[in-house]
């Protein structure tokens, strides 16, 4: 049954004040895909692999970087990736996927986030990811500026799924408010 009590001016100041202050964690959700094409060097996390074929793309076609482009733009609520880098526009074409990461994470900084952590989880035939997976796991660390235990890669192959031609990712990011902006924002509503 709802409750008939109106609401008092201090329970309306409480939820005004949580929702001027936001929350302190945020979770995003990526996900990108691309087809394998011979010709095309292979990059995944902004690693160079020795593989016959790369991944087609608009840009350097990096299905990881993508993949955690958008989960940092959706965790703080920004366009995507598409809308921000559009493939429609040739000034992308070819562009490292690591200027679209840059972007991601300065929008994540001007938003007063930091990442916490990221999970990912590749999917694709070939190649095996296993002996690279310490390289590609550091480079996304020093792109995020974080630890390396705080980067999570699994690897599977898409058996019974027909992808063979094909590389997935999927991602999840989780966002920590930063004290020191936390604290900026106290200071000027003051």
């Amino acid at each position: 049954m709802p409750s008939t009590r109106k609401p008092t001016t201090s329970n309306r100041s409480q939820r005004a004040g949580s929702e001027v202050k936001g929350p302190t964690t945020r979770i995003g959700y990526g996900f990108d895909s691309h087809e394998f094409k011979a010709g095309i060097p292979l990059k995944i996390g902004g690693v160079t692999l020795t593989h016959d074929r790369g991944l087609g793309g608009h840009s350097d076609g990096d299905v990881l970087l993508h993949a955690i482009t958008d989960a940092l733009l959706g965790a703080i609520a920004a366009p995507d990736i598409g809308a921000l880098f559009p493939p429609s526009d040739a000034k992308w074409k070819g562009t490292d996927s690591v200027v679209f990461l840059r972007e991601a994470l300065k929008r994540l900084g001007d938003a007063g986030y930091g990442v916490t952590n990221m999970d990912a989880s590749l999917i694709l035939a070939a190649p095996k990811i296993g002996p690279h997976a310490a390289a590609i796991r550091a480079r996304v660390a020093e792109l995020l500026g974080v630890a390396v235990d705080r980067v999570g890669l699994k690897a599977k192959t898409p058996e019974g799924l027909d992808l063979e031609n094909t590389a997935v990712a999927h991602v999840v990011v989780m966002l920590q408010k930063r004290k020191a902006a936390h604290a900026r924002k106290k200071k000027r509503s003051r």
